[in-house]
C-alpha cells in the first residue's frame, strides 16, 4: 500500500455524526471493525458534531411527543425502530429503544466530547453516551448524567460540571454543525476519508476498510 518500505500509510477519518442516531450508533461499531481489517494503516479519527434534530430545545422533550412530530405517530416509527434493531442485533450492540424517556437536544454531548480531546478517549466517551442513551434510556439532557458519563470515561467531574453551567464551546459546536449542513452533509453517520473521500450511511466493515485503503493509498501517492 505504501511507496516507502517501513512507513506506514495514514488516514484521518473525519466523522460527521450525532449522539442520539441509531445508524450512527452502529456506523461506529462498524468502523471499529473496519479498523480491525486494516491494521497497516494509522488511522486518525476525528469526531465531528451533527445536530440530527436541532429543533429539540435545550432541555429535551418527552419522547412519545417528539415521535409523534417527527414520524407521525409511535406506529409508524415502530416499523422504522424493528429495521434499526435488527441491525443493531447482528452487530451484538444493546438497544432498548422503550426505555428512552426523553429526546435530548445534544450540544451538550458534543460538547463533551469535544473536551475530551484533551482530557480522555472521544471514541470511548461517544461511546459511553450511545450506550447510556441507546442502551439504558438515559436522559442526556440531564446535567448529572453527562456528568457522570465523563467521570466514568477518565475526565474531571468537577471541571466538567463547571463546563456545562457555562456557555463554553457552544458556538464552535452549533457553528461546526451549521457548516456540515451548508457542506450538503444531510444524512449521518457521514465519514469522510483524507479529506475526499465520502462515505455516507452505516457501511459494512469491509466497504470502510476499502474506502480506508484507497485513501491511504492517495495519500501515499500525494507524498512521494
Amino acid at each position: 500500500m505504501s511507496d516507502s518500505p517501513g512507513v506506514p500509510a495514514s488516514v484521518k477519518v473525519d466523522v460527521v455524526s450525532d449522539v442520539v442516531c441509531p445508524w450512527c450508533y452502529i456506523g461506529k461499531h462498524r468502523l471499529e471493525a473496519a479498523l480491525a481489517l486494516v491494521p497497516d494503516v494509522d488511522v486518525a479519527i476525528n469526531w465531528r458534531p451533527y445536530f440530527l434534530n436541532p429543533w429539540i430545545p435545550r432541555e429535551g422533550i418527552d419522547r412519545r411527543t417528539y415521535l409523534e412530530t417527527k414520524f407521525g405517530s409511535t406506529a409508524h416509527y415502530a416499523a422504522i425502530a424493528q429495521r434499526v434493531a435488527a441491525a443493531a442485533a447482528m452487530e451484538g450492540l444493546p438497544y432498548a429503544p422503550d426505555k428512552i424517556a426523553r429526546q435530548p437536544n445534544t450540544i451538550d454531548c458534543h460538547r463533551l466530547i469535544l473536551w475530551s480531546r484533551s482530557a480522555s478517549d472521544p471514541a470511548k466517551v461517544k461511546q459511553r453516551l450511545m450506550e447510556l442513551y441507546f442502551a439504558e434510556g438515559a436522559d442526556l439532557s440531564d446535567p448529572s448524567v453527562l456528568i457522570a458519563a465523563a467521570a466514568a470515561c477518565g475526565m474531571d467531574g468537577e471541571l466538567v460540571r463547571r463546563l456545562l453551567a457555562s456557555d463554553a464551546d457552544a458556538e464552535r459546536i452549533e457553528s461546526e454543525a451549521t457548516s456540515a449542513k451548508e457542506a450538503g452533509i444531510d444524512g449521518v453517520p457521514c465519514f469522510i476519508f483524507a479529506g475526499s473521500v465520502i462515505v455516507t450511511g452505516a457501511q459494512s466493515p469491509e466497504y470502510l476498510a476499502n474506502a480506508i485503503e484507497r485513501s491511504a493509498g492517495r495519500q501515499t501517492r500525494l507524498r512521494v
